[in-house]
């Protein structure tokens, strides 16, 4: 029997359960007492919140990870973001990925108006004073090392916080940072 998670992972937590190093850091394990076994699914970096979801079954895993699930980002952005921005998200910019110059895939891109509940207020960024911020969406079906933050740097709006809120059909919904539900099954449409 396996065991199916979703998170809700807050800002400053590892998207996993050992940290070796010696610097303390934030892990899962201390939001909820997940079974022997329990791997997140993909990453979310310290600096990123939103959905994660977590399994005990490596299957499971592999099929969310493939390149054909869409996962949907919100960042936002310094500054306000220009449709002309948002169209070279959609075409694909280049980013460095270990050393590399890479040119990512098109994707689907638009500027957010009005943000969902599930965002919630987050952690302050920076004082009013210092610009205006704006948001955008980026839905991607590859992940390399933070990309979406590279991609919004390359267009010329670095990314001051990032939100996943979907992974394939399933979305963040309500849930607040730091909650856990477990669910039966996760239901991925491709």
């Amino acid at each position: 029997m396996h065991y199916h998670f979703l998170i809700h992972k807050p800002h400053g937590y590892l998207s996993q359960f050992i940290y070796e190093k010696k610097r303390p850091k934030k892990l899962l394990g201390e939001l909820y007492p997940f079974p022997e076994g329990t791997m997140a699914i993909g990453r979310l970096d310290e600096d990123s919140e939103g959905l994660l979801l977590l399994t005990t079954d490596g299957m499971m895993s592999e099929i969310v990870r493939s390149k054909t699930v869409e996962k949907e980002y919100y960042a936002q952005v310094d500054g306000i973001i220009t449709e002309e921005a948002v169209n070279q998200l959609k075409n694909g910019v280049e980013i460095g990925f270990k050393g590399i110059r890479y040119t990512t895939k098109k994707c689907d891109a638009k500027l957010i108006t009005q943000l969902p509940d599930c965002i919630g207020e987050g952690r302050r960024i920076r004082d009013e004073r210092h610009g205006p911020t704006s948001w955008v969406s980026i839905i991607l079906t590859e992940g390399k090392f933070r990309q979406v933050r590279k991609m919004t740097a390359a267009v010329g709006f670095p990314t001051l916080r990032l939100v996943r809120i979907r992974v394939g059909n399933i979305h963040l919904q309500n849930l607040k940072a730091g909650e856990v539900v477990e669910v039966a099954s996760f239901q991925i449409n491709e």
